[in-house]
């Protein structure tokens, strides 16, 4: 298989299942807590046609991947309404934190996959559709690792921003609020602008990467002590 597709394919299906899970979350636990919204808009379905944002999910991370940059997405945000949560303040955080636990646990999943195919991988063993597997578990770790590290920033229009958002008093939260409107200025400007001007000040690699870093050790960890066992 080619170089580059085989890295593309190793990306692309690990970020698309994190990035729907994701949001499914968000909507799962919407939904209990009081607000069907997405279950109403059937957007309750891991079918990932019905998540996947075909610039942020797909082409833009195969860019970043082969540019070298920090790999992020995104999908089609699940529909939360705050008004028909039972306590929407408190709920609304319960929801944004839905989905980096989503990314922690499935994180965890494929940290016991990994370790109970790492024994055959380490004798030589395994065939082509094995070494992809193996290859996409790894991945598979990192993303989520990433993607909730990453969304629990604390500004908007990350899941950290909503939770900031809740712990606020209620004046300053609205104010707070109002930064939603500008969130893709804020990417842009977070994510490109800033760590291109100033490399000193790139969130991604300074602020996201050491405790991604760290988590994906520990993650490892558990791999390796299922492969022991």
């Amino acid at each position: 298989m080619n170089d580059t597709i085989y890295q593309a394919a190793a990306l692309i299906v690990p970020l698309v299942i994190a990035i729907v899970f994701h949001e499914v979350a968000h909507g799962w636990t919407a939904r209990a807590l009081g607000d069907p919204t997405a279950a109403e808009l059937g957007r309750l379905s891991l079918n990932p046609i019905r998540h996947v944002d075909p610039f942020g999910t797909v082409i833009l991370p195969g860019m970043l991947m082969l540019a070298g940059w920090p790999v992020f997405g995104w999908a089609k945000p699940v529909p939360v309404v705050k008004a028909r949560l039972r306590n929407p303040r408190r709920d609304m955080m319960i929801v944004a934190a839905a989905g980096p636990g989503s990314n922690l646990v499935m994180a965890a999943i494929a940290a016991v996959a990994l370790g109970l195919l790492l024994p055959g991988q380490g004798e030589g063993q395994g065939g082509p559709l094995q070494t992809f597997l193996f290859a996409n578990l790894l991945m598979f770790i990192s993303i989520n690792v990433f993607l909730a590290l990453f969304n629990l920033l604390p500004i908007p229009p990350f899941d950290g921003g909503h939770i900031v958002e809740g712990l606020l008093p209620p004046a300053v939260a609205r104010r707070y609020a109002g930064l939603h409107s500008k969130a893709l200025l804020i990417m842009i400007l977070l994510l490109v602008v800033v760590p291109l001007a100033f490399p000193s000040l790139n969130v991604v690699r300074w602020l996201v990467g050491p405790p991604v870093e760290w988590l994906t050790g520990r993650y490892m960890e558990l791999a390796a002590a299922i492969a022991g066992a």
